[in-house]
């Protein structure tokens, strides 16, 4: 695998060493070993699968909050997805920046998600299916999140939003916990 750092503190990029021959090719998508060198938590409590009928369906913004605080690869094995995250970790040095990447089958990238990292996505194509591994497992008396459009982060979604549940368009404005 390969780490690719971004410009927020914590959140890397994983890219796959494919080892391609006649069949097709074989890589690793997840070796604890390689996210520990990294600084990474490498633990898998629970992995997920969302589906998604129709573009423009966004997911999020959610995190959980201390002391049960999850980590996330999260890959797209079906479509297209731009995934966004924010840092909702007050004492961190890029407090409230936000990263964005558009995960595709076709590129295989997974984006590594910290703790305490609000994190959403859109589907960019109809059918878009995506699969998370979480490191710590969902407790609902810990889940918060984050409007999607809350002028503290300055996200610009790159397709407009069509289908987001009711529960997401009702969280309240950002405020440090």
């Amino acid at each position: 695998m390969k780490f690719v750092q971004t410009n927020v503190k914590d959140v890397w990029v994983v890219e796959l060493n494919e080892i391609a021959d006649s069949r097709g090719f074989f890589a690793r998508s997840f070796c604890g070993k390689e996210f520990e060198e990294h600084g990474l938590k490498a633990t898998v409590a629970q992995a997920n699968l969302s589906y998604n009928h129709k573009k423009g369906t966004l997911r999020g913004m959610h995190y959980s909050a201390r002391p049960v605080t999850e980590t996330k690869l999260v890959r797209c094995t079906a479509g297209a997805i731009y995934d966004c995250i924010v840092d909702v970790r007050p004492e961190s040095p890029t407090y409230l920046q936000h990263f964005g990447i558009e995960l595709t089958a076709q590129n295989r990238k997974a984006l590594y998600v910290p703790e305490m990292f609000a994190h959403g996505y859109l589907t960019l194509t109809d059918g878009a299916e995506v699969v998370y591994q979480v490191g710590d497992f969902y407790q609902p008396g810990y889940e918060r999140g984050v409007r999607y459009d809350d002028p503290a982060f300055g996200i610009k979604w790159p397709v407009p939003i069509e289908v987001i549940s009711e529960k997401d368009t009702k969280w309240a404005p950002f405020k440090a916990e």
